[in-house]
């Protein structure tokens, strides 16, 4: 979802191919030989192929020259950027990730309901992070100041599962309002449209 949104925002031509996890296409040979981890996203342009989502948006952004204001190139704005794109993988993705897959992908799978006692792990984990990257979003129009970068696409779109996997955000008003700015930016909101489907 992150890949697409950047793609949109910086206004990247791209074709999509769809992979069903419900049927194991991530695990057929053709997919393995892309991305060994058998995950999603995985980017191939012109025979370049690449894995992880954050890799991919860094690739994306020096594609254009919008891109560059999004990853900057002063060390410490830099090293601010890819802070927050690492905790995201450590610790904002593990902790949605978890709400996500029991309240919601577990379902699609049919793998049955969610684990009560994996939920309320989940929901304190949550309520920790949230309450990080509330406080680091007081004062700041953006996760790394007042400019939008890479940042913001690599931990804001765990929100839009948020009302589906029913995350713990009450008090985070933070996050709330800067999740309100970001899905309102036209590549995010055309991103998330098949969401919205649901």
């Amino acid at each position: 979802m992150k890949a697409i949104a950047l793609a949109e925002h910086l206004q990247i031509e791209y074709e999509t191919r769809i992979i069903d996890l419900t049927k194991g296409d991530q695990m057929k040979p053709e997919f393995t030989a892309l991305n060994p981890n058998q995950r999603m996203p995985v980017l191939e342009d012109e025979g370049f192929v690449l894995w992880e989502s954050n890799s991919i948006l860094q690739y994306l952004a020096m594609k254009k020259p919008a891109g560059a204001a999004l990853w900057p190139s002063d060390a410490r704005r830099q090293a601010d950027v890819g802070r927050w794109m690492f905790w995201e993988r450590a610790h904002w993705a593990p902790a949605c990730g978890t709400l996500a897959f029991e309240r919601v992908v577990k379902g699609i799978l049919g793998q049955g309901g969610p684990d009560p006692a994996v939920v309320a792990k989940g929901e304190q984990e949550f309520k920790r992070v949230g309450g990080i990257l509330n406080n680091a979003l007081r004062g700041r129009k953006w996760l790394a100041g007042n400019d939008l970068t890479l940042a913001d696409f690599s931990v804001g779109p765990w929100m839009a599962l948020g009302q589906m996997a029913q995350y713990p955000v009450a008090g985070l008003t933070e996050i709330a309002r800067w999740w309100e700015a970001l899905a309102a930016l036209p590549g995010i909101k055309k991103a998330l449209a098949p969401l919205q489907q649901r």
